[in-house]
């Protein structure tokens, strides 16, 4: 069995997505003590900016017809496929940036979805796959909220992975997370710390669920 895990914030010491995304991989580990664990860290090792136009003319190429550097730029797209391929459950952990999807994450799955085993159109490989989303927010966006509406990244990241790619999604959220930073959530402090609590034992649940679950296949 194998865990692939990709982190998309530009943080790592007090990364909000990383913490809790630590608490899943702790769970799962308490299963899987030996098995592999695969990291794509987006934050700290961005995709090349120019990788997915040089892609995107590749792969509508005839493959007869590409130059070497075309043959090149599909590399990259197949290596991230792989590793998505192998893997036997998922963690994705991304926060909102700017009311909007993470840069880095968009520019790996427009990578990933080059690759023709992954095109549109085609029936999902990875269907069925156990994933966990960590998705975290540093303001509000619930309804209610004067920023409802606003969150326009987590539908997105539930689309992709939930509905095209067709994983078996669970998602654990965690708001306010910017408590303690902008004085003017200071006000929140009961609800962040809250949410925060719910957030861990979730994530805790989600990461034991895991592997459980992989457990239970790998018998069957």
């Amino acid at each position: 069995m194998s865990l692939f895990r990709l982190d998309a914030s530009l943080r790592v010491e007090g990364s909000h997505s990383r913490a809790l995304a630590d608490f899943v991989e702790e769970e799962w580990r308490g299963s899987h003590p030996q098995d592999p664990i695969v990291r794509r860290d987006l934050g700290r090792n961005p995709l090349p900016s120019t990788a997915w136009a040089s892609a995107v003319w590749a792969s509508r190429t005839p493959p007869e017809s590409r130059t070497g550097e075309q043959e090149a730029a599909l590399v990259l797209p197949a290596e991230l496929t792989e590793e998505l391929l192998a893997a036997n459950e998922m963690l994705f952990a991304i926060p909102l940036f700017n009311f909007g999807v993470s840069q880095h994450f968009k520019a790996w799955v427009d990578l990933v979805v080059t690759d023709s085993r992954m095109a549109a159109g085609k029936e999902p490989p990875l269907e069925g796959t156990p994933a966990v989303l960590v998705a975290v927010r540093g303001g509000a966006y619930g309804p209610g909220t004067p920023r409802d509406g606003w969150d326009h990244a987590t539908g997105w990241y539930r689309r992709i992975l939930g509905d095209v790619w067709r994983l078996d999604l669970e998602v654990v959220e965690e708001e306010l997370t910017n408590f303690g930073v902008n004085p003017a959530l200071d006000q929140f402090e009961d609800l962040a710390l809250k949410n925060r609590r719910e957030a861990e034992d979730r994530a805790r649940q989600l990461g034991r669920d895991l592997g459980v679950s992989t457990q239970q296949t790998s018998v069957g």
